[in-house]
C-alpha cells in the first residue's frame, strides 16, 4: 500500500502526518519533503522522473509519495494505478480551487486544461472558446506564451498557493508577455465581458445548448445567403468541432457553421470580406453567446495570419482560397459548392494536397403547408459537400 498525500500549505491531517511519520520511504519534490518533515528513520527521493521513483519503491514496505493539491486532479495518482499499485490517497484542496478562492470567484463554471507537458494549441483553442478557464501552466506553456495568443483576456496568475509567500497577480494578458513567473504556477484565463452570473448545475463545459443545425431563423442574414440547416448538420459531422480544436469559417456570411462550431466548444475563426457581414456574424455570435473571432478581410490576404486550424468549412471563394485552404495542415476541409461545374476542379484542388476526397450531393424538400390544410415537399436548391481528410 502506498500513502499519497496531497499538500496545500497547511498543517497535514493527522492520517497523513501518521504515515509520513511512519514510513521508510518518503517521495517528492525537495520544496515538498522540506515542508511537510520527513523524519530521519525515513530514506528521502526527490521527485524527478517517474521512472526513477518506480525503480525506488520496490524494497521498501511503507511508501509515502507527496504531491501538491488534490493528486487525483491531474495529478500522481493516475500514474501510480496505471503501475497497479495499491493507493491510500489523502488529497488536499486543489490547486484550482484555492486559484479561485483566492480572488473569490466560484469555478463550476471553469473550464481546467493542463499544459504542463502538452502541446499548447489545444490549451490556447479552449481558452479562445471559453470565458472562465484555469490552467495548470508548465515550462514553456504558461502566462507568456498564452498572452501572445490571446489577446484582451484578464490573466489571474497564482504562485505558491497557501503558503506565506503566495502571490496572486492580476493583468492583462498583453502585460503578461512581457512578464516572468516562476513555474509551477496556476493561471486563471478570464474573458471578462462574457462571463456568467448564472447558477449552472454541470460543471465545466455545459455542451451544446440544445439541438444543432439550427434553422435558418436563428440567424440573421442577407437574402437567404446562408448555409441551409441541412447543409450545416452534414458539415458538423465532418468538421467534428470540439472542445480544444480551431475551426476556420472561410466566407463565413452570416457566420452560421461557425457559430455551431462554437457552441460545440470550439474555438472560430471567421473570415468574411464584406464589413456589413461581419458585423451580422458577430451579432449572430453574441445572440448565441459563444465567442468567434471575426475578420473582416480578403481570405487570401487573410489565412496566413490566422492561427493553425484544425478544421476549416470554405463557404464562400473561389478556387485559390480552397486550394490555400487545402495546403492548411488542417485534418479536414470541408468545402460547401452551388455549381456543378465546381466540383471536379475542388476534388483536384484537396486531392492534390494529399487529402483522401469524398462527398454528397444534398437534396432535401421541407415540408410546406398549401391551402386547405394539405401540405407537400418543397425542394430545396441542391449543394454539394465535398471534404479532404489528410491521412
Amino acid at each position: 500500500m502506498i500513502t499519497v498525500i496531497g499538500y496545500d500549505g497547511t498543517p497535514l491531517p493527522e492520517r497523513a502526518r501518521a504515515a509520513v511519520d511512519g514510513a521508510d520511504l518518503v517521495v517528492g519534490t525537495a520544496r515538498l519533503l522540506d515542508e511537510v518533515g520527513v523524519p530521519p528513520t525515513a530514506r528521502r527521493h526527490h521527485l524527478v522522473r517517474l521512472d526513477e521513483m518506480f525503480d525506488r519503491i520496490p524494497g521498501h514496505d511503507r511508501v509515502c509519495v507527496l504531491a501538491s493539491g488534490d493528486p487525483g486532479f491531474f495529478g500522481i495518482v493516475r500514474a501510480l494505478r496505471e503501475r497497479g499499485l495499491d493507493l491510500d490517497v489523502v488529497p488536499a484542496a486543489s490547486s484550482v480551487a484555492a486559484a479561485f478562492a483566492a480572488i473569490g470567484m466560484a469555478w463550476d463554471d471553469a473550464m481546467v486544461v493542463s499544459a504542463h507537458g502538452r502541446d499548447l494549441r489545444p490549451v490556447a483553442h479552449v481558452c479562445r472558446a471559453f470565458p472562465k478557464v484555469a490552467v495548470l501552466t508548465g515550462p514553456g506553456a504558461g502566462a507568456r506564451e498564452l498572452g501572445a495568443e490571446l489577446p484582451d483576456r484578464t490573466f489571474v496568475v497564482a504562485q505558491r498557493l497557501g503558503h506565506a509567500d503566495q502571490s496572486i497577480e492580476i493583468l492583462s494578458s498583453h502585460a503578461a508577455v512581457h512578464s516572468e513567473f516562476e513555474d509551477p504556477y496556476v493561471l486563471l484565463c478570464l474573458d471578462e465581458s462574457r462571463l456568467s452570473s448564472e447558477r449552472g448545475w454541470l460543471a465545466g463545459f455545459q455542451g451544446v445548448p440544445g439541438p444543432w443545425a439550427l434553422a435558418e431563423t436563428a440567424f440573421a442574414h442577407r437574402d437567404s445567403m446562408i448555409t441551409k440547416a441541412e447543409v450545416r448538420a452534414q458539415a458538423l459531422a465532418r468538421l467534428g468541432p470540439r472542445p480544444g480544436r480551431l475551426v476556420w469559417d472561410i466566407g463565413a456570411g452570416s457566420g452560421s457553421v461557425g457559430i455551431e462550431c462554437a457552441r460545440f466548444g470550439a474555438a472560430v475563426v471567421a473570415v468574411e470580406r464584406d464589413a456589413e457581414s461581419g458585423e451580422r456574424i458577430r451579432a449572430n455570435a453574441a445572440a448565441h453567446a459563444v465567442a468567434v473571432d471575426v475578420v473582416v478581410e480578403d481570405a487570401l490576404g487573410a489565412l496566413d495570419r490566422l492561427p493553425r486550424p484544425d478544421a476549416v468549412f470554405v463557404g464562400g471563394g473561389g478556387s485559390d482560397v480552397i486550394a490555400a485552404c487545402a495546403e492548411t495542415p488542417a485534418a479536414t476541409v470541408v468545402v460547401a459548392l452551388a455549381a456543378i461545374e465546381r466540383v471536379p476542379e475542388t476534388i483536384n484542388l484537396l486531392m492534390k494536397s494529399g487529402r483522401a476526397v469524398d462527398g454528397v450531393l444534398l437534396q432535401s424538400s421541407r415540408l410546406s403547408a398549401l391551402p386547405g390544410d394539405t401540405h407537400r415537399f418543397a425542394a430545396a436548391n441542391p449543394v454539394f459537400l465535398l471534404w479532404g481528410e489528410r491521412p
